[in-house]
């Protein structure tokens, strides 16, 4: 029996993929096998001996010690995908709405509550909201991941040209991309022409403001940014640099922060990107499916910190061992099994950056002993036997 804690309120559809002959939902559980998340602030929180892995019910994974549990030999997941309908919907509108100036042009409507002349002074004051049509502009699209790509096929079918950049795009993303996105090698060759420029990609130490000084200084005058990835993606202050200066025209943006609130041509949505119950609903599925295939048959999938590695179980017994990814480790834990007269029946092995992870189905008599023999190996950081 597994025990598993949650740390936000998570889906009773994700909930239900544990089922209770199977694994417990212990909220209380100082010793945890595993952990659901969504966005608690994990950074303080105790990581117990007992727990072998942690899943976000999201994409971010910024609220994870990930240095501290790989270190620990705890897998962090995320669910990348899952929520990419409701936020490229989102992008989609904000594309329509803010062209359009349709956030202002609610807020001046409200105002005339109570006068005698409405039709008159509706006539007299939508001048001031004109916005262009996204027919025949063009939009720069960086990252051609799950949202990217929905975003770049939407503004397609709206009649834009539009302009993708993403070096690392996967060929799934490549698929499923329109073919009337054209692909540009460097974000030179793209931000001269876009007259909005939206960014989907994972914020790490490298992609950190992204949009700064230097690329906004290449883009066209009066471009339309809109950022419903992460807040740190964009340098706040030179945003608002181009905003005065009238190289950006309207900065559309899913993270309020206090430099930003208030700001004539900011329109700011308070993190709206996943808050769809499809969404909640599709990323606790996903979640509680990676957490469940780790803690019984040793697969990882969509890992953040940990390759992925899976495979079907062979019969027999499955050694699960996650070690450092040094010469030698391969032969040091097969030198092991040999002298224990085990038979290897399916092996794979993978590594990502200082760590690998190696998944064995074994047949012999495999003792109790085996696990500490392994465990005391040098590179080994944790080993599992189910």
């Amino acid at each position: 029996m597994y025990i598993i804690k949650t740390l936000n309120a998570i889906s009773p559809a994700g909930l239900a993929k544990l089922p209770a002959n199977q694994f417990e939902i212990d909220n209380e559980a100082a010793a945890p096998h595993g952990i659901l998340v969504r966005s608690a602030d994990m950074h303080e929180t105790p990581l117990p001996e007992s727990l072998l892995a942690i899943a976000r019910a999201g994409a971010g994974t910024n609220n994870i010690p990930i240095d501290a549990c790989t270190n620990a030999g705890i897998v962090v997941f995320n669910t990348p995908g899952a929520n990419a309908n409701a936020v490229a919907e989102l992008v989609a509108g904000a594309l329509v709405a803010g062209s359009r100036n349709m956030a202002a042009a609610v807020q001046w409507a409200q105002g005339l509550k109570g006068h005698d002349a409405i039709a008159k002074e509706v006539e007299k004051g939508k001048k001031q909201f004109v916005g262009p049509e996204l027919r025949g502009k063009t939009l720069g699209v960086i990252g051609l991941g799950a949202i990217g790509a929905r975003v770049a096929n939407a503004a397609v079918a709206l009649g834009m040209e539009v302009l993708g950049y993403d070096p690392y795009i996967s060929i799934d993303a490549a698929w499923s991309l329109s073919r009337s996105v054209q692909h540009c090698v460097t974000l030179g060759d793209m931000l001269p022409r876009c007259d909005y420029l939206t960014i989907h990609v994972p914020y790490l130490p490298t992609t950190r403001h992204t949009i700064n000084e230097q690329t906004l200084s290449l883009c066209k005058d009066g471009v339309r940014v809109l950022n419903f990835a992460r807040g740190e993606l964009v340098d706040n202050a030179a945003l608002l640099n181009a905003l005065d200066s009238g190289k950006v025209a309207h900065y559309f943006c899913d993270f309020p922060t206090e430099e930003l609130l208030g700001v004539k041509g900011v329109e700011c949505t308070p993190h709206l990107g996943a808050s769809t119950p499809e969404s909640e609903t599709n990323c606790a599925v996903m979640a509680a499916a990676e957490l469940s295939d780790y803690l019984k048959n040793g697969n990882i999938t969509h890992s953040v910190n940990l390759p992925d590695v899976s495979q079907p179980r062979m019969g027999g017994r499955r050694i699960c061992i996650i070690h450092k990814n040094t010469p030698g480790a391969i032969s040091a834990i097969t030198g092991v099994l040999t002298a224990a007269h085990l038979n290897i029946e399916n092996m794979v092995n993978k590594s990502k950056k200082d760590v690998a992870y190696t998944l064995l189905d074994v047949t012999g008599d495999l003792t109790a002993s085996l696990a500490a023999e392994l465990s005391g190996l040098e590179p080994a950081i944790r080993v599992r036997i189910l």
